[in-house]
C-alpha cells in the first residue's frame, strides 16, 4: 500500500520520479503541475483530460506572469 502512495506507478515510468524532478528544478506550484500531467498523461487517466490540465496550469501560469509583469512596469 505505502509504494502506491509513496512511489505510485504513473509517476515512476522513467530513472527518476516526477516530483524529484519537479523538486530538483524548484519548479513552482504551476510548472510543477504542468509537468506532473505531461509526464503521467495516458498513465493515470484519459491522455487527453491529462493534456488538457497541463495547459490550464500552463494558462494561469502565463497569466500570473502577466499580471506580475504589468504590476512591475507601474
Amino acid at each position: 500500500m505505502s509504494e502506491l502512495i509513496d512511489h505510485p506507478p504513473h509517476y515512476t515510468s522513467g530513472k527518476i520520479e516526477v516530483w524529484d524532478f519537479i523538486a530538483d528544478q524548484q519548479l513552482d506550484y504551476f510548472r510543477g503541475n504542468i509537468i506532473k500531467y505531461v509526464s503521467r498523461a495516458g498513465r493515470k487517466g484519459d491522455y487527453i483530460e491529462d493534456l488538457l490540465k497541463a495547459r490550464a496550469y500552463l494558462d494561469k501560469a502565463i497569466d500570473l506572469e502577466h499580471e506580475r509583469r504589468s504590476t512591475c512596469s507601474e
